[in-house]
């Protein structure tokens, strides 16, 4: 993990164990980077304090901030288990009664900085799992956490053979898939989604949704457009997609 705030939320969330945090010598001083330290001692997590050439050159981005830590890989769970609906008595983050799983698939996002950004719109729009291709995607990298500004702490993942298998079980268990195509013949904002277990399908930059991902959604719905331009970043669209299907959610 690189870069002072997925840093940081890896060691608030504590979902996994860090081993060690390296902090560059010379920093300037700055709460953040006071807060870090306070709690890799808190965790016993070890503190390293380092040149600058030896940080960067055990980081794997361009600008780690002065920041990187070593943790245990991210848990990975099963798709059945992101569909499982709440048990008795589970709250959100902001105590109110867990709703219905709202899941992310992402079919074949390559780009680290969209992945990363989706990842972080995800996490802000309440999304509570992502399922991942185990192929032809971009991986959680130090680049895509560092993006998504430490959301990968916070969120459940389930890395699949693919996409299209996975909808299916999640079908399964009655979570509707909802396929985002800029040619979908229903406007996102007209699908009723209050109390559903609902699934989002975002496609790849260029392609979109496979054609047999496409197949397998419950509907394809799209982002109405004004513009002349045919199409949004799918970074934009996560973002669009994610806040209205909450808004629908939680009112």
């Amino acid at each position: 993990m690189e870069g002072r705030q997925a840093v940081r939320e890896l060691l608030l969330a504590g979902r996994r164990r860090t081993r060690t945090v390296m902090i560059a010598k010379g920093l300037d001083p700055a709460p953040i980077v006071e807060h870090i330290v306070e709690l890799a001692r808190e965790q016993r997590a070890a503190v390293r304090e380092v040149s600058r050439s030896e940080l960067d050159a055990t980081a794997r981005t361009e600008a780690p901030q002065g920041v990187v830590a070593r943790a245990d890989p991210l848990p990975d769970v099963e798709v059945a288990e992101l569909a499982a609906a709440p048990r008795q008595g589970a709250v959100d983050r902001d105590g109110r009664p867990a709703g219905a799983p709202f899941l992310l698939a992402l079919d074949g996002i390559t780009d680290p900085g969209n992945f990363g950004a989706v990842l972080r719109t995800a996490e802000c729009a309440g999304v509570t799992g992502v399922v991942l291709p185990r192929h032809r995607s971009a991986r959680i990298t130090p680049t895509v956490a560092k993006a998504a500004a430490g959301a990968v702490e916070h969120l459940r993942f389930a890395v699949v053979p693919g996409i299209p298998s996975a909808l299916c079980t999640l079908s399964s268990h009655d979570v509707w898939t909802v396929g985002l195509d800029a040619a979908g013949p229903r406007p996102l904002h007209d699908l009723d989604l209050a109390g559903e277990a609902v699934a989002l399908v975002l496609g790849s930059e260029g392609r979109g949704l496979s054609r047999l991902v496409a197949q397998r959604c419950d509907v394809l719905a799209s982002i109405p457009l004004r513009g002349t331009l045919g199409s949004l970043n799918v970074a934009a669209a996560a973002a669009v997609a994610c806040f209205e299907i909450a808004r629908r959610r939680w009112p």
